[in-house]
């Protein structure tokens, strides 16, 4: 048995509508620009031609529902509403058709991001991990069942601050639809069970400050809240 020098992370999960046992992260996707009016107000041009990606760790998970501090860093931190799906089973090199059968669920997230940070590596072409792989910074609600919540496209997608509607748009609206997403990823991953991908935001992204509430929901799933707190 192997011992190590110190405590192992412990395992980070999303819970499950219906399960006792919760669905365990093993790596973190996120598409970006995958909504066209949300490019348009990065002041990027659509890549249509295949989904770009970037991660986050599985230790920037937190539960819908959490308080968390200011971030260390920043002073224009981003919400951003996402449909996130999760890999149910192995998925290499397949197909769209077959890409439904390996997504065991869906639910919201939130992609929380350090927005200067983003910008100001993005200007230098640099990486930008010290704008999006941010502690606490993927917020999930609990899953809903593939089968339960049925063919994505026509729900509603929506956040709101401090009860004011954000962002407002339908699943319709993705570039790169789920499917393709995950028969383009599975091009260069072995996809797992205990892969998460986050889909990308409609427009309407913008700033929170210490004492806002973020809400926000996709029709059919579990809604997902998060509140700001004082910097550390």
């Amino acid at each position: 048995m192997s011992s190590y020098l110190f405590d192992t992370p412990k395992v980070q999960s999303i819970p499950v509508q219906g399960e006792d046992k919760q669905y365990p992260i093993n790596r973190i996707f996120c598409v970006g620009r995958n909504y066209a009016a949300h490019a348009a107000e990065m002041g990027v041009e659509v890549d249509r031609e295949a989904p770009f990606y970037f991660t986050k760790s599985p230790s920037a998970n937190l539960a819908s529902g959490s308080t968390i501090p200011y971030p260390l860093g920043t002073s224009n931190y981003h919400y951003e509403m996402e449909l996130v799906l999760v890999i149910g089973k192995p998925a290499f090199r397949v197909s769209k058709d077959e890409a439904a059968d390996k997504i065991y669920a869906y639910g919201c997230g939130l992609d929380m991001t350090r927005r200067d940070l983003q910008l100001a590596a993005r200007a230098k072409q640099r990486p930008w991990d010290l704008g999006k792989d941010v502690e606490d910074s993927a917020v999930f609600a609990p899953l809903t069942k593939a089968a339960e919540f049925g063919e994505v496209g026509p729900q509603r997608i929506h956040l709101e601050v401090n009860g004011e509607v954000k962002q407002d748009a339908h699943l319709k609206d993705l570039i790169h639809n789920v499917y393709e997403i995950v028969a383009d990823l599975s091009k260069y991953y072995h996809l797992v069970p205990g892969d998460v991908i986050m889909t990308g935001t409609p427009a309407g992204v913008g700033p929170v400050v210490s004492g806002d509430k973020i809400t926000g929901g996709v029709d059919g799933l579990a809604p997902i809240a998060l509140t700001i707190g004082d910097p550390e």
